[in-house]
């Protein structure tokens, strides 16, 4: 025994909207770990890396931070991004000609399509021994095709360093929005 249904024009559309909302929403609950975009890089410094006292010129390794940062986002959103703000970037020592630096990065919090990244800057020894020089926190936006933000999967926390990060970086975005509101 077959079933008649009569439906409006209207219900259909709202039908049809209402299941395109879910499949968002669904969307959504796609999770990646912070390990699966961790991202690493080594340079060598050069003298074109080199300021005028002879130490890592800033603006450079500001570069590279960037790089890593975004490749660390691109990797968790699996798109295109930007980075919206660098939040906080702290020098600690200074790196000289012919040193290894490495950089690691990793997602720390992530928003509805906001991301934010640490990235630790190392100096490392011929002996392998890593110290560092900086850690930046940026921000980091997904970009759709039309380069509008989108959402992103959310993250999974698996160790207790994550979660303390995560926590941190809950605090940081709340003061981040609060900055926003004083225009700071």
């Amino acid at each position: 025994m077959a079933i008649r249904v009569n439906l409006s024009y209207n219900m259909v559309v709202t039908l049809i909207l209402y299941r395109a909302e879910m499949e968002l929403k669904m969307e959504k609950l796609t999770y990646k770990t912070v390990s699966s975009s961790r991202t690493e890089q080594v340079q060598i410094l050069m003298p074109e890396h080199i300021n005028g006292f002879n130490r890592l010129f800033g603006g450079r390794l500001v570069e590279w931070i960037d790089v890593v940062a975004a490749v660390v986002a691109r990797r968790h959103s699996g798109r295109n991004v930007t980075t919206a703000s660098i939040d906080n970037l702290q020098f600690k020592a200074a790196a000289y000609i012919n040193s290894t630096i490495f950089l690691s990065g990793q997602i720390t919090y992530v928003g509805t399509t906001s991301m934010e990244v640490r990235v630790n800057t190392y100096v490392e020894t011929l002996d392998g021994m890593r110290h560092m020089i900086n850690r930046a926190y940026l921000v980091l936006v997904a970009l759709d095709e039309n380069d509008h933000p989108i959402q992103i999967p959310g993250i999974m926390l698996e160790t207790d360093e994550e979660r303390l990060e995560w926590e941190a970086g809950e605090k940081r975005n709340k003061l981040r929005k609060q900055r926003r509101l004083e225009a700071y």
